[in-house]
């Protein structure tokens, strides 16, 4: 999964600024973590106006706190606030602010790999009203868990359910905002998913191709972006795929970082390194002719999630894993990479 999913275990402080149409922000401050009070009638209860960030504090083998690419984090709050008429932030300011912030925070973050502290930039609608309309007031807050390894024993490799009668998102709504709004009805169909002996769902998006028939499309694993390693039918050279942001996909910052990473590092190797979208009778295909080599999903909590299978139309997928594995060569690899960055242990641009 994408996000924190560790039994929450809260700071000590927390992060809070207001908002209002006639004053702009007003003064933040950092106060004990502390409940909040707001009227029955708040606009975020009743109309949804909620969206949130994720990302995470590391420390590194000095003792230094690091933040992971924050402004991309910014930038997506940014956008999801704009798309249900909250306010935006001045990235900078919120990032210096959360980094004092965690500074407060510190005694959180051991000093071993693989801990770090989640931190979760929250923006509700305050406005007291039943009307339908821009909030004319909002909240900011960041809180803060503690984390420890996604995978505390080693990677741990998942089975997928293949789902086309719940859409996760659609062309022209919001699928690539982060809100509120777009997990909660994914809950019954992962719950659904479990009953039948699978980790998380593969969201499939139905559309009618140029001869005429349904192609589903593949989309997001759970809360997890997703990418596919095969080698080309045509071509016969390694491709490591992964739906384009058409505005159905959420803009995930480990997912930038894995394409970055793929083009600076893969490409040498002979690698074309792809965005595009590819069906999951694609892969279905790839693996029926040995040509699939791995599948993982990205996130913020686990880095990569390696997929041993997927079930789809009665069958289960082969995701190209050999028995005993757990992890393909590119999960592990990047895996290594993005935390060898994270945790200091590469001099990086992103550090």
């Amino acid at each position: 999964m994408a996000e924190a999913e560790t039994q929450y275990t809260r700071g000590h402080h927390m992060l809070s600024a207001e908002w209002t149409a006639s004053q702009g922000w007003l003064p933040p401050k950092i106060t004990p973590y502390q409940n909040l009070s707001l009227d029955p009638a708040t606009c975020v209860f009743h109309y949804g106006f909620e969206c949130f960030e994720g990302l995470k504090a590391y420390k590194d083998s000095t003792g230094a706190v690091r933040l992971f690419r924050p402004d991309k984090n910014m930038a997506r709050l940014n956008q999801s606030a704009s798309r249900i008429a909250l306010p935006t932030v001045d990235g900078a300011c919120l990032t210096a602010l959360i980094a004092k912030f965690v500074a407060l925070e510190e005694r959180f973050i051991p000093s071993v790999r693989g801990y770090s502290l989640y931190l979760r930039p929250t923006m509700i609608g305050t406005q007291r009203t039943l009307g339908v309309g821009p909030p004319g007031s909002a909240l900011l807050y960041v809180i803060a868990s503690p984390v420890g390894p996604y995978y505390p024993t080693g990677f741990k490799a998942i089975s997928l359910e293949a789902t086309s009668y719940a859409v996760r998102a659609w062309p022209g709504g919001v699928g690539d905002k982060k809100l509120g709004a777009n997990y909660s009805p994914c809950i019954v169909p992962q719950t659904q998913a479990a009953t039948r002996g699978f980790h998380q769902n593969l969201w499939l998006f139905s559309e009618q191709g140029e001869n005429g028939e349904t192609e589903e499309q593949v989309t997001e694993a759970g809360t997890m972006n997703l990418f596919c390693a095969m080698v080309n039918k045509e071509t016969g050279k390694k491709e490591l795929l992964s739906p384009p942001l058409d505005g159905t996909i959420l803009p995930g910052v480990t997912r930038d970082s894995v394409l970055e990473l793929a083009r600076e590092r893969l490409t040498p190797e002979g690698w074309n390194v792809v965005e595009r979208k590819f069906t999951m009778k694609e892969v279905a295909e790839a693996s029926n002719e040995g040509r699939l080599l791995e599948i993982f999903g990205s996130g913020t909590a686990a880095v990569v999630s390696p997929v041993r299978n997927i079930s789809w139309q009665g069958r289960l997928v082969d995701c190209g894993l050999k028995e005993g594995e757990e992890a393909g060569p590119i999960a592990k690899r990047m895996k290594a990479w993005i935390e060898g960055i994270q945790y200091g242990d590469e001099d990086h641009p992103w550090r």
